[in-house]
């Protein structure tokens, strides 16, 4: 048996409207643009891993490409991200929103001290900034 996966390479997100995906993972937030297919996806480098995000419409149809057979997948309803950031980047984080007219959904001290910053992106998925240490084990 192989060792269990010690890295999460991606995460996926499905917005039907990639314009204001865009607009707050690309423009607001910053994050750097890897590869975008318009009205398909568009991917956001963050660190080492992948934001992916989808419109579940072009995802559910077969691929169109048989050098990379990606099955289709999709989802419907509001998903959950969460970024790694210190307490000091929270409060930053809560500023830009606040500045930008992003409403903070909660903001809060974990029992294991760790911080938490939950917004929501126009999709209405859930953006969440926690302490590195949120899972922390041992």
């Amino acid at each position: 048996m192989p060792h269990p996966p010690q890295f999460v390479l991606e995460t996926a997100l499905y917005l039907d409207d990639l314009e204001a995906a865009r607009a707050f993972y690309g423009g607001l937030m910053g994050l750097e643009t890897a590869v975008e297919v318009p009205g398909r996806h568009v991917f956001y480098r963050v660190g080492d891993g992948m934001l992916l995000l989808f419109n579940p419409e072009a995802t559910q149809a077969p691929p169109g490409n048989p050098d990379m057979p990606v099955p289709p997948h999709g989802a419907r309803g509001p998903g959950h991200v969460c970024f790694a950031a210190t307490r000091d980047e929270i409060a930053d984080w809560r500023a830009l929103f606040e500045a930008a007219g992003v409403p903070v959904d909660t903001e809060f001290d974990w029992p294991n001290g760790a911080r938490s910053l939950y917004v929501r992106d126009p999709a209405g998925n859930s953006v969440e900034f926690a302490k590195r240490g949120l899972w922390a084990h041992g």
